[in-house]
This record gives structure tokens, C-alpha cells and sequence, in this order.
């Protein structure tokens, strides 16, 4: 006899995964543009032991402070000239110039459907594409940025 299954039923909000590569970069409320590859969205907190007199069977662990990681942006090289400009600044006299930066992640519309929102931006290395007479592979610029911390700002994909 052959087994009938029951439609599945998901819970709200339980749909599919956001696939990863389908993201841009806003710089002050403009967009840069598409980018190839976006790491270092990640958050760390620091444990503290805590030793409480008489007991000797064990340690407490209290939450610490939060730490961030650089981000590290990669993307083609195109005619705009901003990540390189904006690295440039502060070159000589050491006056950085800290950017809101927001990295947004879309859904199969492109529709925005997740935001991380970085706070006080500035980059701390770039490095230039590769070139190679022999490649047909596409010329990409990588810039690190160290920031304040950021903010994740979710919407619902309509």
C-alpha cells in the first residue's frame, strides 16, 4: 500500500535560506555596487572567569565585552574610483575619514531582506587586482575596514 503524506505545514517565518551572493555595499547612502565577496561580519564576546571564595568545584563565567572583526570587501575593478579615494584620505596627515557603511543582503527579487548597519568605517589596507596577461579572470580590488561595531537590520522580503 502506498503511504500518503500530509502537506508540510511550516512554522512562520520558516522559509528557505538567503542565498549569499546576492548583496551590495552603500557607502553614506550610496551604493557602490555589487560586490564579489564580503567577510568578517562576525562578533566575539570575551568570557571572564570569575573565582568565588569556598567554592572549589568550580569556576563562574560572567559575559565580557563584545568584539568585531575587520571587514574585508572584495569587488571587479570598475571605473569608479571611491574605495580608492576614500583610503587615500587621512594619507598623510593620519585624519582617517569613519564612514557609515551598510552591507545588504537580498533575497531572489533583490529585494532587501537583511541589513548590517557599520558603524564609523575606515579602511585600514587595500590591495590591488592581480593582473596576469595569461588570465581572462576579472580584475578585483579587496579593501579591510576597521569600524565601531555593527547593527543587524532585518525587513521581510515582500
Amino acid at each position: 500500500m502506498a503511504q500518503v503524506y500530509e502537506p508540510l505545514h511550516l512554522a512562520a517565518g520558516a522559509e528557505d535560506p538567503l542565498v549569499g551572493f546576492r548583496f551590495w555595499v552603500e557607502m553614506e547612502s550610496v551604493i557602490e555596487g555589487m560586490f564579489l565577496d564580503c567577510t568578517g561580519l562576525s562578533m566575539e564576546r570575551e568570557v571572564v572567569p570569575y573565582q568565588e571564595g569556598g567554592v572549589n568545584d568550580h569556576w563562574h563565567f560572567l559575559p565580557g565585552r563584545t568584539k568585531q572583526s575587520h571587514l574585508t570587501l572584495k569587488h571587479g575593478v570598475i571605473l569608479s574610483p571611491a574605495l580608492w579615494n576614500w583610503y587615500q584620505e587621512g594619507l598623510y596627515t593620519g585624519a582617517v575619514k569613519r564612514v557609515a557603511i551598510s552591507i545588504i543582503l537580498c533575497d531572489g527579487q533583490y529585494k532587501q531582506v537583511r541589513r548590517w548597519n557599520v558603524c564609523n568605517a575606515w579602511p585600514i589596507k587595500w590591495t590591488g587586482p592581480e593582473l596576469k596577461a595569461d588570465s581572462s579572470q576579472v580584475a578585483v580590488e579587496t579593501i579591510e575596514i576597521a569600524h565601531d561595531g555593527f547593527t543587524l537590520q532585518a525587513s521581510e522580503a515582500k
